[in-house]
């Protein structure tokens, strides 16, 4: 840290990451400038910058590779590092990390890791794009820092060496950024460089085992499989309900221990516990195994933990119907997760909103054997009602035209399509600026208005 006192660094962005940048230079003596089109920066733009006098840029995460203003900074032969770079530079020393990744479920899994950890006597700094600072956060004193790290921040990311590391799943997403799905998944794949201890990747996904594969790791450092199935050696998994495992024990050639058991995730959900939740806790359970927590600690922490809001939030039940709240799911992948554990034609799905070119002919030919009535939502209903025409023909589908009370009245068309046992599920596929002015905002919308509803 002290090699940063008196150097120039230029900030382009000055949003959570870029004003944390800028803080953290401002204690450690560096000079920073900042560069934002907002106006409360030092610069609009880089017009009268001069480039070549910064020793080291900071770039958010909202300038994509192929962003003007980070042309310009390579070409005048500056180094760029993203927020997790700067982070790892500026941290407290000795202090293990564990990073989370993925296309989706990297938040719920985050938090399951802290709260693990939690469990088992570990004070644990969770941080990453969920509100939390990661620059602040690396700074403070603490026994490890857990981070969910994103596609956008691993780009210029070069040094960081974590104890522990996963990527969940890498599907399409933030192409736009990255210009295509084998660049995206090359920066996913950054998360296994230079891990100390424990690679945890899904055991029959060949897409994350081969980052594994590929990544150039601390020697010494072992590859974690995560399993749905009885585990093998080296692998975490379930036997008969069990979360098991058998790749952190002296005797794991011979037997699995247990850490915990699938019931004690009942309570985050309302119905059988979907198989994502399952294989989020498992590698979460594998990085605070990593670390060395106890095998109770994960059967304490899972019991305990809540998930994060509107990620299958049960809302409550009106009569014999289930209200879930998935706000949070704005892309079709996330949106086949919430599916995962209902029963046959036992869903009234509410989706829709702002597709960002997504294509949901895979979506819905995954879930619509468990749709009983689906509910549309967005201001362009076209992508998801097309792919619907086409691969779910004899599913009613209800059409909500845009206005104030949108959800209001989705939720009511939703009540009148239920059936007892149903649950109505708000897992929208889809971005929600076309009508709402975040998830977060879609998602209380939504339970205010199951609230409002006579029982």
């Amino acid at each position: 840290m002290s090699a940063f006192a008196g150097l120039r660094v230029l900030i382009l962005g000055l949003g959570v990451a870029g004003a944390s940048a800028k803080d953290a230079c401002d204690e450690l003596g560096a000079q920073a400038v900042t560069v934002d089109p907002s106006g409360r920066a030092d610069h609009t733009d880089l017009s009268g910058v001069d480039l070549a006098s910064f020793d080291l840029c900071m770039s958010s995460p909202g300038f994509a590779p192929h962003h003007e203003w980070v042309r310009a900074v390579q070409d005048a032969g500056v180094e760029i590092v993203s927020e997790m770079e700067f982070a790892w530079r500026v941290r407290t020393p000795g202090i293990p990390w564990v990073l989370i990744t993925g296309t989706n479920g990297k938040t719920t899994t985050t938090q399951m890791t802290g709260a693990i950890l939690e469990a088992g006597g570990v004070d644990v700094a969770v941080c990453g794009n969920m509100g939390v600072p990661v620059i602040a956060a690396a700074r403070e004193q603490h026994d490890a820092v857990a981070v969910e790290i994103a596609s956008l921040q691993l780009h210029f990311t070069s040094t960081l060496s974590p104890h522990a590391a996963v990527c969940l799943n890498a599907d399409e997403d933030h192409l736009d950024w990255h210009g295509s799905v084998e660049a995206y998944r090359a920066d996913k794949a950054r998360v296994y460089e230079r891990v100390q201890v424990a690679c945890v990747y899904g055991a029959h996904d060949p897409v994350t085992e081969s980052m594994v594969e590929n990544a150039d790791v601390v020697d010494g450092c072992r590859a974690i499989g995560v399993t749905l199935g009885s585990p093998g050696l080296s692998q975490l998994g379930v036997v008969e309900g069990v979360l098991a495992d058998r790749a952190f024990h002296d005797g794991r050639r011979h037997e699995a221990i247990e850490l915990g058991h699938v019931d004690d995730l009942a309570h985050l959900v309302g119905g059988t516990v979907p198989p994502y939740l399952i294989f989020n806790a498992l590698c979460a359970a594998a990085l605070a195994r990593a670390l060395g927590v106890a095998p109770e600690a994960v059967t304490r922490g899972l019991s305990t933990f809540a998930l994060d809001a509107h990620r299958t939030a049960l809302v409550g039940r009106v009569g014999d119907v289930t209200w879930v709240d998935d706000s949070k799911a704005t892309n079709a992948h996330a949106a086949i997760a919430a599916f995962g554990g209902h029963s046959p034609q036992s869903v009234v799905w509410i989706a829709g909103g702002l597709a960002k070119g997504q294509e949901f002919d895979d979506l819905v030919g995954a879930v619509k054997e468990r749709i009983r009535a689906v509910v549309l939502i967005g201001e362009d209903p076209e992508p998801l009602a097309s792919a619907l025409a086409g691969h779910a023909p004899d599913i009613p589908v209800t059409r909500i035209e845009p206005g104030e009370t949108v959800m209001v009245r989705a939720v009511h068309a939703a009540r009148e399509a239920a059936s007892a046992g149903d649950t109505v599920l708000l897992s929208p596929a889809c971005a929600s600026f076309d009508q709402f002015r975040s998830y977060a905002d879609r998602g209380e919308a939504f339970a205010a208005a199951v609230e409002a509803l006579d029982g």
